[in-house]
C-alpha cells in the first residue's frame, strides 16, 4: 500500500437513493416508508421556479416532521449559479435540527464550488451550535467537473459521495442522445468484413468512460461513487442492466427516481449469497495459509493471495453493513 492513507468518508449504506421533489409532500411519508437506503429532497431540477420557495419550506417541515427511520437524509439544493442557493442552505440549517444528514450540490464544476458551499454550512453549523457534522454529495454532470474530479473529490472533508449526473453531462459534452442513462443504438462497433459473411454490430456502453473516471477519482479520495438516474422507469431489465454495469465498474449504489428502481437498485448493489459465501471461504483459506506459513494458496482450482483477502473484506463487510441496517 501507498505510504498515503486515504481517509474513508463514513460508511453509510448507500446501494439505493431515491430522489423526491420538494415540491410534491404528498411522497414524503412513501419515501419513509419505503426500503430505499438515501433519500434526496430535491429543490433543484424536480422543482419549477414559481415553486422554490414553497418546495424548501415544504422540505425543511419535512426534514423536522416526517420520521425517516434509519434512512440517510439529504437535501438536493440549488445550482451555485442560481439566486435560490443561499437561502437552501441557510433556511435548511438554521430551521432543522440533526436529522439532516447530507447536502447534495449539483453541477458542481471546480474545487471552488465545494469550498464555497462548505464555508457557508461551516459559519451557519458554528453560529447555531449544531451537532452533527453535514456531509456533501456532489454530482458530477459537466464537461468541466469531469475535468476537475480529482481537485472536486478532495475539496472538502465533508465530502462523502460523487454521483454521475447522466442527463446534464449529455447536454454539457453534446452527446448525440435525448434519453437519460442507458445505451445509444449509434454508439458500437461493426466487425471487419468476412468474404460474404454478414457484420455484426456490437452495441456499446456510451457512458463507460464518465463512470470509470468518476469511480477512480472517488475511491482514490475516499468517498463513494454512486451512478445517476434511469430515465426509463417502464424498462426495469434496462435499469438492471445499467446498474450492473455501474456495480462491475465500482460503483456503490444507484439513483432511483421511481420508487420501482428502488428494489433493483438494492438487489443489483446487494453481493449476492453466493458471492458472499465465497469469499468466507476465502478469509477462511488465506487464515489457514497464514498460519501454515503461506502467502498463497489454491482455493476451486483458483490462486488467492493478499489481494484476494482484501477483494473478500469487501464483499463480507457490505453484507454485514446490510444485515445491520
Amino acid at each position: 500500500m501507498s505510504f498515503t492513507i486515504v481517509e474513508q468518508a463514513p460508511a453509510r449504506l448507500n446501494r439505493s437513493e431515491l430522489a423526491v421533489p420538494g415540491s410534491n409532500p404528498s411522497l414524503f411519508e412513501k419515501a419513509a416508508r419505503s426500503d430505499v437506503d438515501v433519500v434526496f429532497l430535491d429543490l433543484e431540477d424536480a422543482v419549477a421556479p414559481d415553486d422554490k420557495e414553497r418546495a424548501r419550506r415544504n422540505v425543511v417541515e419535512a426534514v423536522n416532521d416526517v420520521d425517516w427511520g434509519a434512512k440517510a437524509l439529504s437535501v438536493r439544493i440549488n445550482g451555485l449559479d442560481t439566486h435560490y442557493m443561499y437561502r437552501d442552505v441557510v433556511d435548511l440549517l438554521e430551521q432543522t435540527g440533526d436529522r439532516l444528514d447530507m447536502i447534495m450540490i449539483p453541477k458542481v464544476g471546480t474545487a471552488a464550488d465545494v469550498y464555497a458551499v462548505d464555508m457557508l454550512v461551516t459559519q451557519i453549523e458554528a453560529a447555531k451550535g449544531r451537532r452533527k457534522r453535514i456531509g456533501f454529495e456532489l454530482i458530477i454532470e459537466t464537461a468541466l467537473g469531469m475535468a476537475n474530479v480529482d481537485e472536486i473529490a478532495r475539496a472538502s472533508r465533508r465530502n462523502e459521495s460523487l454521483h454521475f449526473g447522466v442527463a446534464d453531462y449529455a447536454a454539457s459534452t453534446r452527446a448525440r442522445t435525448t434519453v437519460i442513462g442507458g445505451p445509444n443504438p449509434a454508439y458500437g462497433v461493426l466487425t471487419d468484413a468476412d468474404d460474404d459473411r454478414p457484420r455484426d454490430f456490437h452495441w456499446g456502453d456510451m457512458w463507460h468512460y464518465a463512470i470509470a473516471r468518476m469511480v477512480v477519482a472517488a475511491r482514490a479520495a475516499g468517498l463513494r461513487p454512486i451512478d445517476g438516474p434511469f430515465g426509463d422507469f417502464s424498462d426495469p431489465d434496462g435499469f438492471r442492466a445499467q446498474a450492473n454495469r455501474a456495480v462491475t465498474l465500482g460503483c456503490e449504489g444507484k439513483w432511483a427516481i421511481h420508487p420501482s428502481q428502488v428494489a433493483l437498485a438494492n438487489e443489483v448493489c446487494s453481493p449476492s449469497e453466493a458471492e458472499v459465501a465465497k469469499a468466507r471461504r476465502i478469509l477462511e483459506a488465506m487464515a489457514q495459509a497464514q498460519k501454515e506459513g503461506r502467502g498463497a494458496v489454491a482455493l476451486d482450482g483458483r490462486l488467492i493471495d493478499i489481494a484476494s483477502i482484501r477483494q473478500a473484506e469487501v464483499l463480507v463487510r457490505k453484507a454485514e453493513q446490510i444485515a445491520n441496517r
